[in-house]
């Protein structure tokens, strides 16, 4: 709800204060997962296979030209016989999708066909053609009469409906016709499939996805306007549930922000090709989408790192942003989101303003009321990153223990996290509302924030306040431990985070409450801090590739009694 609202002039940020609940509902219940599980199983019946049996195509009737460059190392790597992603590589003659044993990261690529686009990427269809048919011809070995298990899923099927049909030249170029058949067989089936399970797609960007090929299949099918028609209603239905009113996806993901966006920009493509009006729904979001992502956006032109996600650079991102065919400026305030952004110069500062997502919609970071901050292409403060990217240069355990409190650059008290995260990945009890006070004044911007993760257990509201110069040169910082309303506190020790971006040399000053921030071939900052003992400690920064890469942190300790503490802290541009 909004208290108070004002609009502020100059960039339609809505100042005031903003308390954003968090719905108490964290995951499916007992119900719902028994009969999604009894559901996944029909999948295997007799009866479920007779229901994908119908009249199969013999042609498409246009092929969507796909509006996003791939990437191209990775379509290199194709071309010469590897896989390639993230870290993993995997030889194209030891594919084998039956028994395939591999990050679920690249697991989804394989399976989703988003290689296709990398291959098309950096390959004439006669070079990518062959290479193509032979990953192609495995996959309906393994999977194309065999119906269900994790191949089946309908995300899989909605992006692979999608990356099949603007990439058929690379797969239907062969003159072997029962080839050829099997692919257009197959991909009427997976048509049907989601035709009957796309609805039990949990709501997010995985809802949209199978949704969109069902009405891609409806455009580029023969006979499909009565199958267009229901895709475009649950479609419809799929984005009021996935996407903020604000732009912002309900995972709080940047990248599944990305996911999104790229999704409706290849389905915006197929309506293209066909010639047929775009569905308006689609047009809305991507209008709103793109800012929200441009405005979680550092001056590197990189994504900050929030909620696991990696700090992907321009070269993804402009590609995603033209494809989109959206041009915006960025959105300083997500309150729905649940990001901030404030600007000066050439300082960005963004702000998870926000609870976790809920545990049915994401594998969530204990993350409210951190920071990031850049001074053009160099980034000063950061968070670790990388949660959502386990892999083979990010071992699970690593990317599970990357959600802490600890790996973000906010205040921990006695170095439990914000939001509770159990043994088995879920969330448990922690932030449940979060208030903003966002102001723009004539001297730059502020924002006090408060959060109650540490009320339950300690009986403390952790309150923040951050204030950016005008010309981006000073961060002015406060974090105050406040006793909660009808709580009663008790002392607890508490730590205030900064993580460093790798390449920072540190020095602190002769009187122990300062630092020099040195970053490579960057200007000079000065940092200081008053009300606790600081000090320097290791960390790491997960990069594009999603690398750890060593880096430091400034840590301000103290003891908070109950009656509450506070520490204030300054990071100055001294270059």
């Amino acid at each position: 709800m909004t208290e108070h609202p004002r609009l502020a002039a100059a960039d339609g940020i809505e100042e005031g204060k903003r308390l954003i609940r968090l719905d108490d509902d964290r995951g499916a219940s007992l119900a719902q997962r028994l009969a999604n599980r009894l559901h996944l199983l029909t999948w295997r019946t007799p009866l479920h296979k007779m229901r994908l049996k119908g009249r199969f195509p013999l042609k498409l009737l246009a092929v969507p030209e796909d509006p996003i460059f791939g990437d191209v190392v990775a379509g290199r790597a194709l071309l010469a016989g590897r896989i390639s992603w993230r870290g993993e590589t995997l030889a194209l003659a030891d594919l084998d999708f039956a028994t395939l044993s591999v990050s679920p990261g690249l697991y989804d690529y394989l399976h989703g066909f988003q290689w296709l686009r990398d291959l098309s990427s950096v390959a004439t269809r006669a070079e990518g053609a062959p290479v193509a048919e032979a990953i192609m011809r495995k996959w309906l070995a393994a999977h194309g009469e065999t119906i269900g298990g994790p191949a089946w899923a309908c995300p899989l099927w909605g992006r692979r409906i999608l990356f099949w049909t603007a990439h058929a030249p690379l797969i239907l170029s062969s003159n072997d016709l029962i080839y050829r058949s099997a692919v257009l067989n197959g991909l009427a089936r997976g048509a049907r499939h989601l035709d009957r399970a796309a609805d039990r797609v949990p709501e997010g960007v995985d809802r949209v996805a199978a949704w969109a090929g069902i009405v891609a299949a409806g455009l580029l099918l023969p006979g499909g306007e009565p199958r267009r028609m229901f895709g475009e209603a649950g479609l419809t239905r799929a984005l009021s549930t996935a996407f903020f009113e604000d732009g912002g996806t309900i995972c709080r993901s940047p990248a599944g922000l990305m996911d999104g966006i790229a999704i409706l920009s290849l389905l915006r493509a197929v309506y293209d090709v066909r010639r047929e009006p775009v569905l308006p729904a689609v047009e809305t979001v991507l209008a709103r989408a793109v800012p929200a992502l441009l405005g979680v956006m550092h001056g590197d032109g990189a994504l900050a790192g929030w909620q696991g996600g990696q700090p992907l650079g321009e070269d993804r991102i402009a590609p995603l942003i033209a494809a989109s065919g959206v041009r915006a400026r960025p959105l300083r305030q997500a309150p729905d989101w649940g990001y901030q952004r404030l600007a000066g110069g050439a300082t960005v500062v963004t702000i998870d303003a926000a609870p976790p997502p809920v545990t049915r919609l994401a594998a969530g970071c204990a993350s409210t009321l951190a920071f990031e901050l850049s001074d053009g292409a160099h980034r000063i403060i950061v968070g670790c990153g990388g949660a959502r990217h386990a892999g083979a240069t990010l071992p699970p355990a690593l990317a599970e223990a990357l959600r802490t409190s600890a790996a973000h650059s906010t205040l921990i008290v006695n170095d439990a996290n914000s939001t509770a995260i159990h043994a088995d990945g879920s969330l448990g009890r922690g932030v449940g509302a979060v208030e903003i006070d966002r102001q723009e004044l004539e001297g730059g911007s502020r924002i006090e924030a408060s959060h109650d993760g540490y009320a339950r257990r300690y009986g403390f509201v952790h309150q923040r306040v951050l204030a950016l110069s005008v010309d981006g040169r000073e961060l002015r910082g406060e974090d105050m431990l406040v006793p909660a309303p009808r709580r009663r506190s008790r002392p607890a020790p508490f730590a205030a985070r900064f993580h460093l971006a790798p390449g920072i040399e540190v020095t602190l000053t002769a009187d122990g409450q300062g630092a020099l921030l040195r970053p490579d071939g960057g200007p000079l900052w000065q940092f200081r801090a008053k009300g606790g003992l600081l000090s320097v400690e290791d960390s790491l920064w997960v990069d594009a590739d999603a690398r750890p890469r060593a880096s430091q942190q400034l840590v301000v300790t103290g003891e908070a009694p109950a009656g509450g503490a506070s520490i204030s802290w300054l990071l100055r541009r001294a270059g």
